[in-house]
């Protein structure tokens, strides 16, 4: 059978760094083919080849056994290529209608368009399991219900080929669990998927055949059913990595930060962290599950006096402070001991066109151990960030480069160890994964569980369940800005997943 999609010597750089490197990839029609590779493997720069964001250096795309030139996006469309994209695309005041036919109106009689649409789309919606209320605003919307509109938005152009990026990172396990079945819908009506994820689980459970690049090349292609987890990251990586992570139990000694009462609310008015209280002890990792939005920002941002509360008590250390006055901030927690990761190293975490030598200071730049006054000791600071470069192993080990020339992985280690290196009592670290590939996943991890046997407090926000179950020693569930509930880490994944989206098993069942 001639390929659904077929890519022969792919070739793309920008300046000096070659992101696709003569790259061969052949999809077979009706099937799911997954594609991983570490970050900067190239994985993104070929699909935006492919649906027309960048035009390629070399090599020829043939849809369907056709040559073709795509310049744009549109020419991809027109080609029965579709992409629903990590970040949605969508107007949020808009209806799930009104998104779906936003630049295939169907001509100038609007009303008369409108209607053949609402046709189409509850066709698609029967055929594919694709049901969502066309009139719904979207902005009101659950993050899986608006990647639904996504995948219809695709097929109402007419897409017979569909590129999903990283789908599931916004979705509870029971929403991801629903995309695939779709996905398998899509596939069995005769559909190409094409799935780029860093979740190699996600992999093995929902595609066909996957294909694995690193630093720019296709390094194999397999059967889905003939590999492996180890193997897959082994090609993505170079070398053997840990899947898991390898931890011994915890010993938990006195209470390190006491929350009670905490009460966050934002510029609307509404309260977005609900009468929140826990405790954490020094020598334990404690993680916060739950779906991206769900209030776990602001507590983070709260507990490390960034945010002011309207109400509630934090205990570090025995100090007592009060997060409703104002008086609270950053310099001030770090003060009594609290280290800080953020969730958003670009927004909160780095200043990227900064030096890495003076990230490597950003918030302690007051230390008298590097400078007094306005001035600074320069030689300090660079022998600081090159002792962090070596025992965290950032790459480049140039502390004289703009931060933004580090990768995310790399940008990750270097916010790490600014925080960890200051020894704190409490760290509280949020996605410390994010957009980060396997090998520096492995190495991350494995720091934060060395903290922790080294006796300090860790509380650890992040939206991969399987992070959570793998780092935590207990693990807390927040749902609209509430705890709803407290696990251990090795309970079913399905009854995290229920909580996460705030329905109990009783009412489930």
């Amino acid at each position: 059978m001639v390929p659904a999609i077929e890519l022969r010597k792919i070739d793309k750089s920008f300046g000096p760094v070659h992101a696709n490197k003569a790259i061969d990839l052949a999809v077979a029609k009706g099937s799911i083919h997954g594609i991983v590779g570490e970050n900067g493997a190239g994985k993104s720069t070929l699909m935006s080849i492919l649906y027309g964001f960048y035009r390629a250096d070399g090599g020829d795309i043939i849809v369907d056994g056709n040559k073709v030139e795509i310049e744009d996006s549109k020419t991809a469309i027109s080609h029965g290529i579709g992409m629903v994209h990590q970040h949605f695309m969508l107007v949020d005041n808009f209806t799930v209608l009104e998104n779906v036919i936003l630049g295939a109106e169907g001509g100038s009689l609007l009303g008369e368009g409108v209607a053949k649409a609402r046709a189409e789309l509850k066709r698609l919606e029967e055929e594919y399991e694709l049901k969502v209320d066309p009139d719904a605003v979207v902005g009101e919307l659950p993050v899986g219900l608006q990647q639904r509109v996504e995948i219809l938005k695709a097929l109402f152009r007419g897409a017979d080929i569909l590129i999903l990026d990283e789908p599931t990172g916004v979705l509870t396990p029971a929403e991801a669990d629903h995309l695939f079945r779709i996905l398998r819908v899509l596939r069995d009506e005769g559909k190409t998927v094409l799935l780029i994820t860093h979740k190699l689980r996600e992999i093995m459970a929902v595609t066909d055949t996957v294909s694995v690049m690193r630093q720019g090349a296709m390094v194999a292609t397999r059967k889905t059913d003939e590999t492996s987890m180890p193997e897959l990251a082994e090609l993505m990586v170079g070398r053997r990595v840990l899947l898991r992570v390898d931890k011994k139990p915890a010993t938990p000694g006195r209470t390190a930060l006491s929350v009670r009462g905490l009460t966050v609310r934002d510029s609307r008015g509404i309260d977005v962290v609900k009468n929140v209280g826990f405790d954490l002890r020094e020598g334990e990792i404690v993680g916060i599950a739950g779906v991206s939005g769900n209030g776990q920002s602001q507590l983070l941002e709260t507990l490390a006096g960034i945010r002011r509360a309207v109400s509630g008590t934090i205990e570090i250390d025995g100090h007592k402070v009060d997060p409703t006055t104002g008086t609270v901030d950053p310099a001030e927690m770090r003060r009594l001991g609290m280290g800080h990761v953020p969730e958003d190293r670009h927004r909160m975490g780095l200043v990227t066109k900064f030096y890495e030598y003076e990230n490597a200071i950003l918030g302690y730049h007051r230390d008298p151990a590097y400078g007094k006054g306005a001035m600074l000791d320069l030689g300090a600071i660079r022998e600081t960030a090159n002792g962090e470069i070596g025992k965290y192993d950032i790459r480049p080990p140039n502390c004289q480069l703009r931060t933004a020339n580090f990768s995310g992985g790399n940008q990750q280690k270097i916010v790490l160890a600014r925080e960890i290196e200051r020894d704190p009592k409490v760290l509280l670290v949020g996605q410390p994964t994010r957009g980060v590939d396997i090998g520096a996943i492995e190495f991350i991890h494995r720091r934060i569980v060395e903290m922790r046997d080294a006796g300090k407090a860790i509380l650890l926000v992040s939206v991969e369940l399987d992070e959570i179950r793998g780092l935590a020693d207990r693990v807390l569930v927040m749902f609209d800005g509430a705890l709803v509930g407290e696990r251990p880490p090795e309970t079913d994944e399905s009854e995290l997943g229920l909580m996460m989206a705030g329905v109990n098993r009783e009412a489930a069942e």
